[in-house]
């Protein structure tokens, strides 16, 4: 378990033999604090955690990173560059003094993640990661003692501290990678050193941050060059940029995908609505019959990277089928019940134009009247325009009843009425206020809605009020 003294080393470069202490976990929200953590106090837009290290302490942590003297009364060691540190005093809770509390910890997760003799599989791509980190923990699962990051913990700040939070029992780590910016997955690659590296897809989503489509595909062409020579990078053959990645890296390259030119591919690929998926796998000669719980014929790309991921990792068909079969980790779209009789599909976690048309060919699988309420897709940057048009005619092809809600989202329902879908089945809203209040009025028993959208459009008001209550 991690210590105190590797923490100390970590920084230092000196272990005190008196800091054996073990450390619980790590966090940097003082609300999260339990007894015998690491409390790393950051800077944040809209707190400062310098100013919660004696509640993290109160409510049990015993050591905190600082990059500034926290106020109260509270025990601090100087470890800043050029500064002899007094001697180390096993007197906790102690702080930390470092010259940044960002670094330390990514210094401290590095430092600790080499010490641990375990395989780590990391995930990155513009939608899917999540799930695909989900249901490849549960595949190694069957047969490794498996750790995956919780929440979206997948930047870097998360990454770290999820590192700090693996013991020496673990045998595999899936550990899901986000980009934001030029050289931080590479980052997250040299603290968490993956063997394996999956690719999701390359879409939109965060091109305004990134600045474009390439930006985003050489952001996350990091994870496969970080990859060393004896481990394996998985690629999307569907997704061209993705494919491009093969000449990106050292590693062997493992395809998946709907092309029987891949390594495992998948056809006869049929959803089941809210019941699953359904497709016959196919592999080194070998074919499956497969059915698992993840909602719309997308999912069979998800299944597809967790196999690989069992394949890769030496799991045998009934191990592998086995974890694809447990639970379900559509953690994003959620089904429930709504006024009238209506079925509600709350995917409002966020939203890009590919996440967008995944969830209207759910819409699509579904029978009954199909409501796809649709908000602004933000962050695109210069495919802003495209992204909604492509959703616009997709739209006009699923939806019996558009309603968008915002400015960007006037382009989807424009292009719909421009494809075929007739003017009187559209109607839009500047918020969500608006296209609640129409909804509450409008809903009837056999109504499937969709409710879609970024979360700075506030589309995650809709579902709570049209939910019926028991």
């Amino acid at each position: 378990m991690l210590t105190i003294a590797d923490v100390f080393e970590a920084i230092s470069g000196r272990r005190p033999p008196e800091a054996e202490q073990p450390l619980t976990g790590a966090i940097h929200d003082s609300r999260n604090a339990e007894a015998g953590m690491l409390f790393v106090a950051l800077k944040g837009e809209h707190a400062d955690g310098h100013d919660y290290v004696a509640e993290a302490f109160a409510k049990g942590a015993l050591l905190a990173l600082v990059q500034r003297q926290p106020a109260g009364d509270l025990r601090v060691l100087d470890l800043r560059a050029g500064r002899q540190p007094a001697e180390f005093k096993a007197q906790y809770p102690l702080c930390l003094l470092v010259d940044d509390s960002l670094v330390a910890l990514q210094r401290a997760a590095a430092f600790w993640r080499r010490k641990l003799k375990l395989r780590v599989i990391g995930v990155t791509g513009s939608v899917g990661k999540t799930t695909t980190k989900e249901l490849a923990a549960e595949v190694l699962a069957q047969r490794y003692l498996t750790f995956k990051s919780s929440a979206n913990y997948n930047n870097e700040i998360g990454l770290p501290l999820n590192v700090l939070s693996i013991t020496e029992n673990y045998e595999r780590a899936v550990l899901e990678m986000g980009f934001y910016v030029p050289g931080e997955i590479a980052l997250l690659a040299d603290i968490a050193l993956p063997v394996v590296g999956v690719i999701t897809n390359i879409g939109t989503v965060h091109a305004e941050r990134a600045g474009s489509q390439e930006a985003i595909y050489t952001g996350k062409a990091e994870l496969v060059r970080a990859l060393p020579k004896e481990g394996v990078a998985i690629l999307n053959t569907d997704d061209p940029m993705v494919k491009r990645m093969a000449g990106e890296t050292q590693a062997r390259v493992f395809f998946y995908g709907l092309d029987p030119k891949a390594d495992l591919w998948a056809d006869e690929v049929e959803g089941l609505g809210l019941d699953g998926v359904r497709f016959r796998l196919h592999y080194a000669g070998e074919t499956l019959y497969v059915r698992i719980p993840l909602i719309g014929r997308h999912s069979v790309h998800t299944a597809l990277r967790a196999a690989a991921v069992g394949l890769e990792e030496g799991l045998s068909w009934g191990e592998i089928l086995a974890g694809l079969r447990i639970g379900n980790p559509q953690l994003r779209l959620m089904a429930v019940p709504g006024k009238n009789g209506s079925l509600l599909l709350d995917d409002t976690y966020n939203a890009s134009p590919e996440s967008t048309v995944a969830a209207l060919n759910l819409l699509e699988e579904l029978d009954g009247r199909k409501v796809a309420v649709l908000g602004d897709m933000l962050e695109l940057g210069p495919y802003e325009e495209q992204g909604h048009r492509l959703v616009g005619t997709l739209a006009a092809k699923v939806a019996d009843v558009l309603i968008t809600v915002g400015p960007r989202a006037r382009i989807i329902a424009e292009t719909a009425k421009a494809a075929g879908l007739d003017a009187k089945a559209i109607t839009q809203f500047e918020d969500t206020d608006q296209a609640l209040d129409y909804l509450k009025d409008s809903l009837v028993k056999g109504d499937v809605v969709l409710v879609k959208g970024s979360r700075a459009v506030q589309m995650d008001k809709i579902v709570p009020e049209l939910e019926a209550r028991q």
